[in-house]
């Protein structure tokens, strides 16, 4: 039995092609895809093989997938034939997953819906990682998905206010809809913006989402003294020019690097949760309405077009946010 996946088989060149549907081994599941959702940045990235990602190529992208179970292989008691599940798996129309990650998707909570949890982990494990206090001022830089997401759960993690900034107006129209108390304009006069709004030199917490190296800088001195800064973004080169006795040895920031491997593996500690208990809380939150998605979804594609698709991640649409695939 063959079924299709994604293939990036050199830079900026992609591909769907056939392959051999494996069998679930023990403790595994099989699962036919429903959907699965591009990350727009981190795609992109390894897509055009940009800095700090070195892909071997050929490789097969995606790890946000909603799919049904097919086969259960042995040892696996916890899911059926016909459960819906999330899972971290590639953009395939079929995929063979251990099942203690798969975990089942909520009744009332639509496949496309669902398939943004592992986006919404990665924020929220940036967002924990910074412990943030009740009454806590947050500045999230990158009004992307993530950063959105960044913004709605530094609210519901009690930031007060939330501050959302980036270069795109209509990127902050959205984050003011759904996630920001505020949202500022990313120019030169950022800070002075910020810092009227607070009525202090800075905020408690900034969370920076865009990936550009420059913007590091911006969010150490967005920062207030003793303030953290949690770097969630991955930035694609060098960060240069940065003052670190004015921007972070004199004020005392803490600096946390947050990229979503920094996760532990098997046990949840203050700060630092696994990612199948995060997304068990993701899955969750989407399923009583704490967060929403819909307003993200700009682009919706039948697996068929799926080169479409990453022809504009190629061409960097600004208008593009949530890109769903349909493989139904």
């Amino acid at each position: 039995m063959q079924g299709h996946q994604v293939v990036v088989t050199a830079p900026a060149e992609v591909s769907v092609e056939p392959f051999d549907i494996p069998e679930p081994g023990l403790g595994q599941v099989q699962l036919r895809a429903l959907t699965s959702l591009i990350s727009p940045g981190t795609e992109r990235a390894f897509f055009l093989a940009l800095d700090n990602t070195n892909p071997t190529h050929p490789f097969s992208p995606g790890y946000s997938y909603i799919g049904e179970v097919t086969q259960v292989g042995d040892g696996v008691d916890t899911l059926a034939v016909g459960d819906r599940v999330a899972c971290t798996a590639r953009h395939k129309s079929h995929v063979v997953m251990d099942a203690d990650v798969c975990l089942k998707v909520p009744d009332n909570v639509a496949d496309e819906d669902a398939s943004f949890f592992n986006l919404l982990a990665i924020a929220m494990q940036g967002v924990r990682k910074a412990r943030l206090e009740m009454g806590e001022s947050v500045v999230v830089l990158g009004a992307g998905i993530i950063g959105m997401f960044a913004m709605r759960l530094a609210q519901l993690s009690g930031g007060l206010p939330v501050i959302g900034v980036d270069l795109d107006q209509k990127r902050l129209d959205l984050a003011k809809e759904i996630g920001a108390d505020e949202v500022v304009m990313s120019d030169e006069n950022v800070q002075t913006t910020v810092r009227e709004i607070l009525g202090t030199d800075g905020a408690n917490v900034v969370i920076e989402l865009t990936g550009a190296p420059p913007v590091v800088v911006t969010a150490f001195q967005l920062a207030a003294v003793k303030g953290r800064v949690s770097l969630v973004g991955s930035t694609r080169g060098d960060t240069e020019k940065v003052n670190f006795y004015r921007d972070v040895h004199r004020k005392g920031l803490t600096v946390i690097g947050s990229h979503e491997f920094t996760r532990p593996q098997y046990e949840n500690s203050p700060g630092y949760w696994t990612q199948v208990s995060e997304h068990k809380v993701c899955l969750e939150l989407l399923a009583r309405g704490r967060v929403q998605t819909q307003p993200l979804i700009t682009h919706r594609y039948n697996w068929r077009e799926f080169p479409q698709a990453y022809d504009r991640l190629k061409n960097w649409d600004k208008d593009a946010l949530g890109m769903v695939i349909d493989w139904d």
